[in-house]
């Protein structure tokens, strides 16, 4: 049997703490434009927020990736002082 198409989507976090979750979903099994909102857990907000299905920019992605080696390598590249 052939595997059923699942298109991966983004929760963004209505709080605009830039947090978000992604998931998967069968575009089969779906019909029309139903855009999922779940109440989950914002780390970043430290509260229960409501979560919406939305596009997230590829600008966001790009930074949300190249935050994370900087971060890295700023902590490696500090030296002590005497």
């Amino acid at each position: 049997m052939a595997k059923a198409p699942k298109e991966t989507f983004t929760l963004i976090s209505s709080a605009g703490t830039g947090f978000f979750y992604t998931n998967r979903k069968n575009r089969k099994k779906i019909k029309g434009d139903n855009k999922l909102k779940l109440k989950k857990y914002d780390p970043i907000a430290r509260k229960h927020v409501l979560f919406e299905d939305k596009k997230l920019s590829k600008l966001k992605k790009k930074a949300a990736v190249a935050e994370k080696p900087a971060a890295a390598e700023e902590a490696t590249t500090e030296s002590p002082k005497s």
